[in-house]
């Protein structure tokens, strides 16, 4: 599979990762923008929003090119900076309607830095994570135990290893707290520069999403749920918005490389809320998130 071959399947994995949120929530199908971009290259943005399960879900391919590579992809390789480049890659956000339903992110994205005369510099990026509102152990260990079937075949040091680093990645220092329960995070990988063991990482990955999260959707829809709900998850929201805004490296590699800002920012929640020096009552399933839920640990220990 060479790099053109990248971008295909990762065309394939963006209508793959459509199809199975619109069968399990029995929403209607994503609308649908292609764009392009002048400095090279562009992308497909499929946007979901309004539904009844589903309040906003954004799962976009882009596939760009440049001369010059931005500081958000190039902070770890400083050699590389000014590199042309080529980068393709699929981001998923699916903030759903219940409460009791947690938002989930994946993405995957390989880089290709190059320069008359070089070889070319190549890496891939990518993971998952989810924030519930309300967790349920059963949630964090099918999250965590599909996680770890990612990676298995590729060494058994990975998971722990990608599972340390989207812990200590998905965290607000700012706020002393972590975005979720992690999952995987990982970057510059590329296999001992093995491009098809790399390439089948990244394919593992992507095909494991779907199984880690589409079951914890279809359990927790029909949960009830009411006002006290609503006003945590938009509270608890008003986090994955800064995170996103303030450290988020895609963001910022999306924001500096000239794309596509409508689609960048599709990831925030349609919906909302920050109040002041506000805490939940000691006890209650809101404060046990951040009590219990929201401290990194080995949940497959």
């Amino acid at each position: 599979m060479n790099y053109d071959d990248v971008e295909d399947w990762l065309g394939t994995l963006q209508e793959q990762i459509c199809d199975g949120l619109v069968e399990t929530a029995r929403e209607r199908p994503f609308r649908e923008k292609r764009w392009n971009r002048e400095a090279g290259g562009g992308g497909i943005t499929r946007v979901l929003e309004g539904g009844a399960v589903i309040e906003k879900a954004a799962v976009n391919f882009s596939a760009v090119s440049g001369e010059g590579l931005p500081a958000a992809a190039s902070a770890a390789r400083p050699a590389l900076a000014g590199r042309s480049f080529r980068a393709a890659g699929v981001s998923v956000i699916v903030h759903p309607r219940n409460p009791y339903a947690p938002t989930s992110h994946f993405n995957v994205r390989c880089f290709m830095a190059e320069k008359t005369g070089d070889p070319p510099v190549w890496w891939f990026g990518g993971g998952f994570d989810l924030t519930p509102y309300y967790g349920f152990e059963a949630d964090c260990l099918h999250w965590h135990r599909t996680a770890r079937e990612a990676c298995l075949p590729f060494g058994e040091d990975l998971y722990p290893r990608y599972k340390k680093w989207c812990d200590e990645y998905f965290f607000l220092p700012h706020r002393g707290e972590a975005r979720g329960i992690g999952g995987l995070f990982f970057d510059d990988y590329d296999a001992g520069g093995d491009w098809e063991r790399a390439v089948g990482f990244a394919r593992s990955i992507g095909d494991h999403y779907p199984r880690a999260y589409l079951p914890i959707l279809k359990r927790r829809i029909h949960h009830s749920w009411g006002r006290r709900e609503r006003a945590f998850q938009l509270y608890r929201r008003g986090r994955y918005v800064e995170f996103n805004l303030v450290y988020d490296r895609g963001t910022l590699f999306g924001l500096q490389s000239g794309g596509r800002t409508e689609s960048i920012l599709a990831s925030l929640p349609p919906e909302v809320r920050w109040r002041y020096d506000w805490h939940p009552e000691s006890g209650t399933p809101e404060a046990r998130l951040t009590d219990h839920f929201l401290q990194p640990r080995d949940w497959l220990g």
